[in-house]
């Protein structure tokens, strides 16, 4: 789980990472870690009345309707709000997704006229799909689309309209329920398998705290209020700071290595990994990204684009070629004697 929570910050500090998807069965508190990671987000300057919840004070993510008024140096009123979840339902049209251009009222108007969809109201925000691995191929490839971009284009009949789409995309399943093809497994940043715990002192303060939230709610938020504060804060610093974090070169050729030597072809491999490294980085407070970020985030962003071969098993591969890379001795496998390892 705890791997799960650093895939929701970095996507929160860096949303162009490219989001996450939590694999795991029913019941691991998956749709709940969601849920509650909009808690610990901080607030954010939002242009009032505007359908993309526009950013008043960056013209890189605003419409173009405020870019005009922020190019004439007019004032741009503004609110803050509470980030929010907004939720994908499974039969969503590609019109309800990304909106809709209106030909006969914009040919009547001499501009465009466009109805915002839920890629416009999750701008800024998180976009949560529950059950992604049964998205129709298409709704799933205009929502990657936006993500990796930034931007929503429709066009209709020689008409286009772009507005800014810059969220945080989670999308959620259960592997027994089919897997996500991987064409489009590969376009989302990071993959991070959820397993219950089967400690039985950390099950029974699962149910406490249930037992604890459903007595009394209000008590329950005020005793965790301090802890998201301090999350809050952490996110909110993270995102001041990220772009000023600094790879050296040869942490770059670490990542780049270790891609070639996994047999992965795709370049989004090294892109993903170094925005996620940079990211833990500002999250620790640190202006460089070290070693033990560049792993981590090799761990979150790769595991999913490996290809598995017969009587091989990814994951235990993944690890020996980092360990290799990095320097560190490989643990011998379980059962195996020093005369073994001597031999």
């Amino acid at each position: 789980m705890e791997n799960a929570k650093l895939a929701l910050l970095v996507n929160a500090v860096n949303p162009l990472i490219g989001g996450v998807v939590l694999a795991g069965d029913k019941g691991t508190g998956k749709s709940t870690l969601v849920r509650a990671f909009a808690q610990v987000l901080p607030e954010q300057p939002v242009a009032k009345g505007c359908p993309f919840n526009c950013n008043p004070f960056n013209p890189l993510e605003m419409c173009d309707l405020h870019y005009e008024l922020w190019s004439k140096d007019e004032r741009i009123e503004y609110e803050s709000r509470k980030i929010r979840v907004v939720d994908l339902p499974l039969n969503a049209t590609p019109d309800r997704v990304a909106g809709s251009i209106d030909i006969e009222q914009t040919i009547k108007a001499g501009r465009v006229s466009f109805k915002p969809g839920l890629l416009a109201e999750a701008n800024r925000q998180i976009l949560y799909i529950d059950e992604v691995n049964l998205l129709e191929d298409y709704i799933a490839d205009l929502i990657l689309d936006a993500a990796a971009s930034g931007w929503n284009i429709v066009e209709r009949e020689g008409v286009s309209f772009k507005h800014p789409a810059k969220f945080v995309l989670v999308g959620s399943m259960n592997p027994e329920e089919g897997m996500l093809r991987p064409q489009i497994l590969d376009r989302f940043g990071l993959y991070i398998p959820v397993e219950a715990s089967m400690d039985p002192e950390e099950r029974a303060e699962i149910v406490a705290r249930v037992d604890e939230f459903a007595r009394d709610p209000e008590s329950f938020y005020e005793r965790w209020e301090p802890y998201e504060k301090q999350v809050e804060e952490k996110i909110a610093n993270a995102r001041k700071t990220v772009n000023g974090v600094v790879m050296d070169r040869d942490l770059l050729k670490l990542v780049t290595t270790t891609v070639v030597k996994l047999g992965i072809k795709t370049h989004r491999a090294e892109i993903v990994t170094v925005r996620t490294a940079k990211a833990i980085a500002a999250l620790d407070g640190r202006e460089r990204v070290d070693l033990s970020d560049v792993t981590k985030a090799m761990e979150l962003a790769l595991r999913h684009r490996l290809k598995s071969r017969p009587f091989e098993e990814p994951p235990r591969k993944f690890d020996e070629v980092i360990k290799e890379l990095t320097g560190e001795r490989p643990e011998p496998e379980r059962g195996q004697g020093e005369g073994d390892r001597k031999a």
